[in-house]
């Protein structure tokens, strides 16, 4: 009896949104690291912070 239910359902749509679902996830979450690890380097935040300190 529940072979013969599991046969009628196609896994076909789910399956393709889920892989879509997961591709922007990871497509997302690489463009995050990629960002972050293009931030500024400790030098100039620091040469940075200085000349905003000569201000004052």
């Amino acid at each position: 009896m529940i072979n013969t239910l599991i046969a009628l359902y196609s896994w076909t749509n789910g399956v393709i949104m889920i892989a879509i679902f997961a591709l922007v996830c990871i497509t997302l979450v690489g463009f995050l690291i990629h960002f972050m690890s293009k931030g500024k380097g400790s030098e100039e935040s620091k040469k940075l912070n200085e000349d905003n300190s000569s201000e004052y």
